[in-house]
């Protein structure tokens, strides 16, 4: 039984450069993360799907600057400038973005109140996005994660993944990171410490299960 999932993450007209919240060099996991889904029979893709007036905006703060953080309810929110608004150009996959056998697309941070970097959990850790039933009840055993950004939604991703029981493994050429005082190197220790095994693209030679 195929037992392995790509999860493809955030890779968005926003989040590439001349968006709205680029990732510097962001565009260039596009053909890595192509190439290595040409290996994968299951992938998920994952979509930044905020409505306007997001309360992760700073424009939603009167007086605040993106990158400035804030309380909420649910703890510490860093302000960004708004992107991925639903059904913008910003929103949407990266044009060369070309994985026709993905079978489930998760959109995220569609609740105004409450920012979303997991796949898995909304930020209050609290309001579930469903997937970690989807992936149990499909009978996956290991995730691979890609794309962006590397410190944020990727990181909280695998985090998530492995507190859900997965083995997960980051695909570390095959994402790009913001990396904001000191965030890509904590992500990364972060990471190692719950078990988040690393490889790069080019190890993947397997065409069948894994």
């Amino acid at each position: 039984m195929e037992t392995s999932c790509l999860i493809v993450i955030d890779v968005q007209n926003d989040f590439v450069p001349g968006g709205a919240l680029a990732v510097a060099k962001g565009n260039e996991v596009v053909p890595l993360i192509n190439r290595m889904a040409t290996r994968f029979q299951h992938v998920i893709l994952t979509q930044d799907w905020h409505p306007r007036g997001h309360t992760s905006f700073a424009s939603s703060h009167p007086g605040k600057k993106p990158f400035e953080t804030i309380e909420l309810a649910y703890g510490s929110q860093v302000l960004w400038p708004d992107h991925c608004v639903q059904g913008s150009a910003g929103a949407a996959l990266h044009p060369d973005l070309s994985i026709s056998q993905a079978e489930l697309v998760i959109r995220k941070g569609y609740h105004r109140g409450i920012d979303s970097y997991s796949a898995f959990f909304e930020a209050d850790r609290k309001t579930a996005t469903g997937l970690a039933g989807y992936l149990k009840e499909r009978g996956f055993k290991k995730i691979y994660a890609c794309g962006l950004a590397t410190d944020f939604c990727v990181a909280w991703t695998a985090l998530d993944a492995r507190a859900a029981g997965f083995e997960v493994v980051l695909i570390e050429d095959a994402c790009r990171a913001i990396d904001r005082e000191g965030s890509l190197a904590k992500a990364m220790l972060d990471m190692t410490a719950a078990g988040v095994r690393q490889m790069r693209s080019i190890e993947f030679s397997f065409t069948g299960s894994k």
